[in-house]
Parts: C-alpha cells; structure tokens; sequence
C-alpha cells in the first residue's frame, strides 16, 4: 500500500490524522427524542485515509448544547415533551485493530467503543400525547453513567490520491436507560449502520477532501414500543495542511430521515427529522516516541434547517495514538 508523505518529508504523518476516524462510532441517545442513533459529525477530514496496521486508540470529549421551542413537540415513553434543552459532557473511547494483511486488496479495522459522561436535560411541560392533557411542567434531570457499547469493522483502499472506504456499525443497547428519565446514555434499542465514503489526498499540495454517505436501521423499543425509522446522513470536510504537522479546514453535515417512525409509542406519527451543520476544524500531528505518533484535533459545528429535532451548536475535541509509519531514506 503506498505510503503518504507531504513535500519535504519522508514519512506519512497523515496517517495519524485519520486515526480518530477509525476508532470513532456512533454516540448513542434517544430517538424518540428527535436525535438519532448516528452522531452528525462523527466523519470528517482523512475519514477514508488507511493507517497503519496494529493496536491504536482513540479518546474523544463531545459536547452537545441543544434546544428547541415550546412549539415543537417531542415523544418520549408515549409522551410528548415540549420546550427541550439539552447539553452533554460525554467522552467515547476505545481501541482499534488494523490487520497487516490486506483483505479483498484493502486494509481491514475492528474497533469497539465505549461511552460515559454527563447528560443534562429540561423540558418545560410534559403531554399524555397529540391531544395535549398536560401531566407534568417544567422539569429537569442529569444523568452521569455510561452508555451503548458500539463494535465497528471498516474497509479502506487507497489508489494513488483517492482513498475508498467501507464500513458497517452496529449499537448494542446496554447503556444507562429508562423510558421515564429525560436524560440517558443509553438508545433503549439497537441499531444497524452501513455506509461508505471517499477521501482525496494529494500529499505533494496537502490538500484533502472527503465525504461519507450512511444509512442507519433502527430496531423496535421494547419498552416504548417505538421504531424510528430509516436515516440517511451525509458528513464532510475539507482541510489544507500549512505544514507537516498542522492542518485546518472546514466540516460540515446534513441528516435526513428517510422513512417515518412507526410503532403504538409513536404518538406523532411518522415525525421525519433533519438537520445540517457545518462548522472550522484544525489538527496537529505530533510523534511518541520512535514507534508511535499521536493527533490532536478540535471542530465545532453551528446547526441549522432542523426539523423534528433540536438545534444549538457542538464541539469535538480528539486525542489519538496509532503506530507511526516506517523511516525512509
């Protein structure tokens, strides 16, 4: 597989750039809520970009502040909350395993996530449900615990300047949750994801592009009898390294549920959500020791066109160490 490298080096620190992709999944919280099981945002730069085989790890903090008007209604337990908002301390990690061998000509990853933190959350009134009985008003809750445990298997090929990516994630829904609590890190389901994507790379100018298409099949809440439906989400980013180590850009995303949500819990019907987002990120590579080489990268996206779902903003701070690429003459 060939090696990157930017002018005037010898080795491929670009690598580490992409290791956060690799060992990131999907952040998971309620549905019913209006958010979905795929965190907007998870892709961005480098997400098609292989790296080098053997153990690495991943550690990201995520924070979510989020709010909608007491206009917008949403199910919770066959209930309706109105008037949310919402804001996270949530921190995910967890190793990856890249195989040495190729597979079907490309580089096969496992990886495994695990999530914990803080969950903050208030509603101004409560509803039995579309005929608008109020039970309950203004109400808050927080929540620290951990959440749903996220296995992922990924494929990446790389030709030259274009790097191809497969990938396919599931949720297993053990995390912190109860139908009744407005905050939870848990889905209370589980949940199928599979997509691909593409990275440009050209390591003489140092410019990258990349975008990833998924799709997300969400099983049935056993405990609300709520099914959300299928989603389709679109994340992107395009960055420019200023010199070998550090880079900036710009990322972005847009969400849209395909099909409605369905089930005796699902009070509103097929309640479709969407959101976009796009927002400035930036990262710095940096080695460790002789054999490994870590990456540091931040991005923040600004939400907008939601529909059926919160809005705010969101910021992502990553720390990753994955083994660095051989020394060449």
């Amino acid at each position: 597989m060939p090696r990157f490298s930017l002018v005037g080096t010898s080795r491929a620190p670009v690598a580490a750039a992409a290791l956060f992709t690799l060992s990131l999944s999907h952040a998971a919280r309620a549905d019913e809520g209006g958010i979905s099981f795929w965190l907007p945002g998870l892709y961005s730069s480098f997400a098609a970009t292989p790296a080098e085989p053997g153990w690495s790890f991943a550690t990201i903090y995520y924070h979510p502040s989020l709010s909608a008007g007491a206009d917008k209604g949403f199910p919770r337990g066959g209930q309706v909350d109105v008037g949310i908002e919402g804001r996270g301390d949530l921190v995910a990690f967890g190793p990856t395993y890249t195989l040495a061998q190729p597979v079907f000509g490309g580089q096969l990853s496992f990886s495994v996530l695990g999530i914990g933190g803080r969950n903050q959350a208030t509603v101004d009134a409560t509803f039995t449900g579309p005929n608008g009985n109020q039970i309950s008003g203004e109400r808050s809750e927080a929540l620290t615990a951990f959440g749903d445990v996220i296995p992922q298997a990924t494929m990446k090929w790389n030709d030259g300047v274009n790097n191809y990516m497969a990938y396919a994630a599931a949720g297993i829904p053990v995390g912190a949750y109860d139908p009744d609590r407005l905050a939870n890190l848990g889905l209370g389901h589980g949940a199928f994801d599979m997509g691909g994507g593409y990275t440009y790379l050209d390591s003489q100018t140092g410019r990258e592009a990349s975008v990833v298409l998924g799709f997300t099949y969400n099983f049935e809440n056993p405990d609300t009898d709520y099914q959300s439906g299928i989603d389709a989400h679109i994340d992107w980013g395009a960055s420019q390294f200023l010199n070998k180590q550090l880079f900036v850009g710009v990322a972005g995303y847009y969400y849209q549920q395909l099909t409605g949500d369905s089930g005796d819990g699902a009070t509103l019907g097929d309640f479709k959500s969407r959101v976009a987002g796009i927002g400035p990120q930036l990262g710095y590579l940096f080695p460790i020791g002789e054999k490994m080489q870590g990456v540091v990268s931040a991005k923040a996206y600004w939400e907008f066109a939601a529909q059926n779902r919160p809005e705010g903003w969101n910021a992502w701070l990553t720390f990753a160490i994955s083994p660095a690429a051989p020394k060449t003459n």
